[in-house]
């Protein structure tokens, strides 16, 4: 058993544990449609948790988005987050980066799916100022991090956690926005 292998199966049981009902695993096929839409391939660790896991419905407060189905999506709402822009027109989304969890109050989890690690971002477009780059954060480096995080109670938004500081913010967001559409 490897070590993804291993971690799958501690979310899974996590998943099943902390949650009433689990939706049914995405099919390869469902994979493949997504990433026709979206124009752009899932990386491993997301795809695997959509294959072996469920299609949402599991994770820190609000759980994953569905990658597919009937109303809100992981797929819908990139689409609709790039479709829509800021003031003065400015793109306020990075292609390739995936939305996975609303926070609410507009505020996103969200997989860069371009990088090699899967790297987890916090968009927080609350009261920004001075460009969209502003609003992206790095949550964690890595999505088996954020999962590991996750599975032991201590990411920023569990209550009984203390905050270590600020989340750095994401360097390649400004560069990465400006690659527009």
């Amino acid at each position: 058993m490897t070590g993804i292998d291993d971690l799958l199966r501690r979310v899974s049981a996590k998943a099943g544990a902390t949650t009433e009902h689990l939706p049914p695993p995405v099919t390869a096929q469902e994979v493949a449609h997504a990433e026709r839409s979206l124009g752009f391939r899932l990386p491993p660790v997301l795809t695997r948790l959509y294959r072996e896991v469920a299609n949402g419905g599991f994770g820190p407060d609000y759980q994953f988005l569905p990658l597919l189905g009937e109303g809100r999506t992981a797929v819908n709402d990139y689409h609709r987050e790039r479709d829509g822009s800021g003031p003065g027109g400015d793109t306020h989304w990075p292609a390739e980066v995936l939305p996975v969890l609303d926070w609410g109050c507009g505020m996103y989890a969200a997989v860069d799916c371009r990088g090699s690690e899967e790297t987890v971002l916090l968009f927080e477009p609350n009261g920004i100022d001075g460009g969209w780059h502003r609003a992206w954060y790095v949550d964690s480096e890595s999505l088996i991090d954020w999962l590991e995080t996750w599975i032991a109670e201590t990411g920023w938004y569990e209550e009984d956690v203390e905050e270590d500081g600020d989340m750095r913010p994401w360097d390649p967001a400004q560069r990465r926005l400006a690659e527009g559409r």
